[in-house]
């Protein structure tokens, strides 16, 4: 009976093993990104130098792109910058390897791995839209940037048309204000001119034959 239940710890350990054991050590071939998602259009969320050190935790079966640690933190890199040791070589982790080297293929959800590595990251605020994928959030901020750019236009054409208006009331108050004032210089002129021939009719001197003579003045005498 305890060699019984010996054997049946045993057999538990070794279906456990190769869970526990599921990954394997690689190295960087450059410095590259460590991304938040298996593309290069998912955000940045690190720099690997040239010939670091990485622990590959799984791979995706359809894409050749790894779930990785660098000193702690997680991300996705491409096996084409990522190499093992297989068979005293070093070789560029693909899906031919993953087995020999005893790497786990994995799936990945936007949800469950930002929630466990990203929530203080900034870009975890639009975890719904990039959790469509990396083709659907860069689609909506472009639509989102055309409407932006469209409301923009809309906003300079109409502050122009207001300007213009403006422009235009402002010059035909400027045309009224030159109009009557040419109206009141034009008056002041007639006025005045008005006024030089009344003074220059008082100050005629009165012509003599303008008055009748009396008999024996001799101012009536030619």
């Amino acid at each position: 009976m305890k060699n019984l239940f010996v054997k049946i710890a045993a057999a538990g350990l070794l279906m456990l093993a190769p869970a526990v054991a599921q990954a394997a050590e690689g190295y960087s071939t450059a410095n590259v990104n460590m991304r938040a998602g298996p593309s290069t259009r998912y955000p940045a969320v690190a720099v690997i130098p040239a010939g670091s050190s990485v622990e590959i935790r799984g791979c995706l079966s359809d894409v050749n792109w790894c779930d990785v640690e660098f000193y702690g933190s997680r991300g996705w890199v491409s096996g084409q910058y990522v190499q093992a040791s297989y068979q005293q070589r070093r070789v560029y982790v693909g899906p031919q390897y993953y087995r020999p080297l005893g790497i786990p293929m994995i799936r990945f959800s936007v949800d469950n791995y930002w929630d466990r590595y990203y929530r203080n990251r900034d870009f975890y605020r639009d975890r719904d839209r990039w959790s469509r994928g990396p083709d659907y959030y860069y689609r909506d901020r472009d639509n989102r940037d055309r409407d932006r750019d469209r409301d923009n236009r809309d906003r300079d054409r109409n502050w122009r048309e207001r300007d213009g208006d403006r422009d235009g009331r402002d010059r035909d108050r400027d045309w009224r204000d030159d109009n009557q004032r040419d109206d009141r210089q034009r008056g002041d002129r007639q006025r005045g001119e008005r006024q030089r021939d009344d003074r220059r009719g008082d100050d005629r001197r009165p012509d003599r034959r303008d008055f009748d003579c009396r008999p024996g003045d001799p101012s009536c005498d030619e």
